[in-house]
């Protein structure tokens, strides 16, 4: 059961991006999650103009797939190329290069801020909290991968493969990002 679209059967779910409720009967973007609880995954709810901002690729696909009438598809269309031009669409994995929604994080490599609406590549790292250990994003400046990658052993290759497969940039801030890296 992938992402779908489908009906609200209740007014109890809320959209995970917005975070209100999705109300009964009003179209909403299913997008499968891993559950901490259990081998199967869990469902996460999204409006599906939220979706359209945050997860433009999944919504996209979706909307292929519904066979209802969706009353807004050309608004949601629109939101889609402008959440995937504007490069703060989610990416689908990790590496992904996108930019930077505000300017709190810092680079791995050289720990300077990354700057607001900059590209930027995030890679998988590993973090302590309490006695636990758990995976999350980690930020590079483009010109800092290559150090970051002679550091913990990678290849450049595997980062612009993933990179390439994973990032919702418009094709000339993707390039760019590239370029920078092969440096």
């Amino acid at each position: 059961m992938a992402n779908h679209i489908e009906e609200a059967k209740s007014g109890r779910a809320s959209c995970r991006t917005c975070k209100k409720p999705i109300a009964k009967g009003e179209l909403r973007l299913g997008v499968e999650a891993a559950n901490a609880f259990g081998d199967t995954p869990a469902m996460q709810w999204h409006h599906l103009p939220c979706a359209a901002h945050k997860l433009p690729k999944e919504l996209e696909e979706a909307l292929i797939a519904y066979p209802g009438d969706v009353p807004n598809r050309g608004e949601l269309a629109q939101a889609i190329t402008l959440a995937i031009a504007s490069g703060h669409a989610k990416p689908a994995g990790l590496p992904a290069a996108d930019r930077a929604p505000t300017g709190r994080a810092r680079c791995l490599q050289c720990r300077e801020p990354i700057a607001k609406d900059a590209l930027r590549v995030a890679v998988e790292r590993e973090l302590e909290v309490g006695a636990t250990v758990q995976s999350g994003a980690g930020y590079l400046h483009p010109a800092c991968v290559g150090a970051y990658l002679e550091a913990k052993g990678g290849t450049k290759d595997e980062l612009l493969a993933g990179v390439r497969a994973n990032s919702r940039l418009a094709a000339a801030d993707l390039e760019a990002v590239v370029a920078e890296i092969g440096q």
